[in-house]
């Protein structure tokens, strides 16, 4: 014996309870990310146009990052709602909408 206390005994294990109706579950892109990440880059746009960047090289570079980010969350989260988001953008951009 070491003089130590006894660890108490392992309790039941309950599963976590479910998040609130009105709450998102965490690592959801929600209206705040998507204002902070819109902000972003109308930042850095405009920081790199004060810099004399090309326009074609910023949009370039701005487009290459949102694909980037899309293709992020497509891994992340299974990837259907995104995906069907982004083929029917591509629907109704190819029906003239």
């Amino acid at each position: 014996m070491t003089g130590l206390p006894a660890s108490p005994p392992p309790s039941s294990a309950q599963p976590p309870s479910p998040a609130p109706a009105g709450e998102g579950a965490a690592g959801r892109l929600g209206p705040t990310h998507t204002l902070i990440l819109l902000s972003t880059f109308l930042t850095l746009g405009t920081a790199l146009f004060l810099k004399g960047t090309p326009i074609g090289d910023i949009l370039l570079l701005l487009g290459g990052c949102g694909a980037v980010g899309a293709a992020t969350l497509t891994a992340a989260g299974g990837g259907r709602r995104l995906m069907a988001v982004l083929v029917e953008a591509a629907v109704r951009s190819g029906a003239g909408k």
